[in-house]
């Protein structure tokens, strides 16, 4: 048996363009289903916003989104949360990197640190801050 974790983010009618720029940074594949998809529309302004959503890229990178309706309170925090990409390959990760850095606020720009070959700390122009990094042996002794 092997188990997932997936970020699933919040949204107030920005989940799918949130899925398309995070296809186009990770690749893989996209699905949505609407309210209308499901029939659980509560209002029809809402009808075409994303019930439930995924891109699942071939890397092995999962995230899941949909639109809070209407009727359901929504504050997003601040930095509730952060989203980590962890890799092997300083390529890969740097790639991702300069594409999530699209219109983003850069926290800690992609560079050496103690820790890791590569670390660097970005908020996406969808207010999601993402964490990426090379992966490194930690000897803790």
């Amino acid at each position: 048996m092997s188990v997932n974790v997936t970020p699933h983010l919040n949204f107030r009618g920005q989940a799918r363009a949130a899925l398309e720029f995070y296809q186009s940074v990770f690749g893989g594949d996209l699905a949505a289903v609407t309210y209308a998809d499901t029939g659980a529309v509560t209002a029809a302004e809402e009808a075409d916003q994303v019930m439930w959503g995924q891109v699942a890229s071939d890397a092995g990178v999962r995230v899941m989104a949909y639109d809070v309706p209407s009727h359901t309170a929504w504050e997003p925090g601040t930095i509730p949360f952060f989203v980590s990409v962890r890799g092997a390959d300083a390529e890969e990760v740097t790639g991702y990197w300069k594409k999530l850095a699209e219109g983003s606020t850069i926290a800690v720009p992609l560079a050496p640190a103690a820790w890791a070959p590569l670390y660097g700390m970005l908020t996406d122009r969808f207010g999601v801050t993402w964490v990426l990094d090379v992966e490194a042996q930690w000897d803790a002794s």
